[in-house]
């Protein structure tokens, strides 16, 4: 029998350190054979003890290759000129890219067969194989950094009392059985690499800025700062209805943390540009990267329609409480404006998503908001003045619109001092002073 190395045999005389490279390469590729105890250039030295050399080759195999490779490896002892020789079959594997678990997924420790050497696969072959194997979700691949560490996302999580721990980053699909993260783990890790970056500008345009800010980590990291930096920049103004004061803060505290989080939960994560978030007197825009998905509009988003991009990621701020059942988060930022007489405006176009928040307050004082009184309040206050009172089954009616839109406009126009409050649950009547 004549030994020539090509794209599907490889030769060694002995166990090497580096030898599980070459099984790496086979799994990554096409499949092929290994001989152990033929030399390189095809001359047969033999193995002293074929069931030694077979136990130290496949626990090598084992604990040092990551995916699970041994269902692929398959090992037999032959007999060739009168000499035991190893021969080592390896199958192409199903769960591609395997690497040496020390160095990672990255060219160091992944390898393809390239004629007949084994050689570093490129970043783009390695995130080719990813995608190949685990399909085009993001959230779902394999993470391409595997040293990760989560001290935000313990804190989060103690927080709301759930527990973090490897059966728990399983169920939520952050690790595999076999120990691998995936890129959902990745987002939530402090090793992060997709950021916010977020400014603030003295007018209502770009011309001048007052400051400017980047947030990375963890997403859980990047929340709550970003939060932060918004609530800061909400500020509370003071009109007067007659006699009463009304404090009324620039942007509904819902419609922020709504928008805040859909920019972290429907991101498309593929793309390495930044989430922009924009502070102007008159308005916040959160601009995310990725459209909608493919066969949904925007007017099924306004009626409560969700098509999760990351639903993995998703189901974890749901276990977290962060946000409630899918589709209602457009809704409720819409909702937090019912009777402001503003409107949130959402745009979208083939890679981006818009959310634009009016401020409630930047009006104040100028002749538009003399007389500013949402369509909704007016009608509502001719309507008591008509029939003496109104419930709330009335306002429904009314306005068109779902019981709680009308139990929130009815709860701030009770706020203004514009009608006030009879009897209470179904006997509640409201009256115009």
């Amino acid at each position: 029998m004549t030994f020539r190395e090509n794209e599907y045999t490889e030769l060694k005389s002995t166990v090497v350190s580096d030898i599980c490279k070459e099984i790496i390469a086979f799994a990554n590729t096409k499949g092929g054979i290994l001989y152990v105890g033929v030399a390189d250039d095809g001359t047969v030295v033999g193995i002293d003890n074929a069931d030694k050399v077979t136990l130290q080759l496949s626990n090598m195999v084992r604990d040092s290759i990551k995916p699970d490779v041994t269902m692929f490896v398959r090992y037999e002892t032959q007999d060739i000129e009168g000499k035991q020789i190893l021969a080592v079959t390896v199958q192409k594997g199903t769960d591609r890219p395997y690497y040496i678990g020390s160095k990672g997924l990255k060219p160091s420790g992944v390898y393809v067969r390239n004629g007949s050497s084994s050689d570093p696969a490129t970043d783009t072959a390695i995130r080719k194989m990813i995608k190949e194997t685990d399909g085009d979700s993001f959230e779902t691949m394999r993470s391409l950094e595997q040293v990760l560490t989560f001290e935000a996302a313990k804190a989060q999580f103690k927080k709301r009392d759930v527990p973090f721990d490897s059966a728990k980053m399983q169920t939520l699909g952050m690790l595999s059985a076999d120990g691998i993260y995936s890129n959902v783990a990745y987002l939530l890790s402090d090793q992060c690499v997709s950021t916010i970056k977020a400014a603030t500008f003295a007018g209502s345009d770009k011309s001048k800025f007052q400051d400017r800010r980047e947030f990375s980590g963890s997403l859980f990291e990047q929340m709550e700062e970003l939060y932060l930096y918004l609530d800061i920049r909400n500020q509370t103004k003071a009109t007067f209805e007659g006699l009463y004061r009304i404090d009324t803060k620039d942007y509904p505290e819902e419609a922020i943390r709504e928008a805040l989080l859909n920019s972290l939960v429907h991101r498309d994560y593929s793309f390495s540009a930044s989430t922009l978030v924009s502070v102007y007197n008159d308005r916040i825009e959160f601009v995310s990267v990725g459209g909608l998905p493919t066969g949904i509009e925007l007017a099924d988003i306004m009626l409560g329609l969700s098509v999760c991009r990351n639903p993995k990621l998703a189901a974890v701020f749901y276990r977290l409480k962060l946000i409630e059942a899918y589709g209602t988060g457009m809704p409720k930022i819409m909702n937090a404006y019912a009777g402001s007489g503003l409107e949130p405006k959402i745009e979208v176009t083939a890679n981006a998503f818009k959310i634009t928040l009016p401020n409630r307050n930047a009006n104040i004082g100028t002749k538009a908001d003399v007389n500013v009184r949402s369509s909704y309040e007016t009608r509502i206050l001719e309507y008591i003045k008509t029939n003496g009172q109104a419930v709330r089954s009335d306002i429904d009616v009314l306005l068109g619109v779902s019981q709680a839109t009308a139990s929130r406009i009815l709860k701030q126009m009770l706020k203004k001092g514009l009608i006030y409050q009879e009897g209470n649950g179904r006997t509640t009547r409201y009256k115009v002073k």
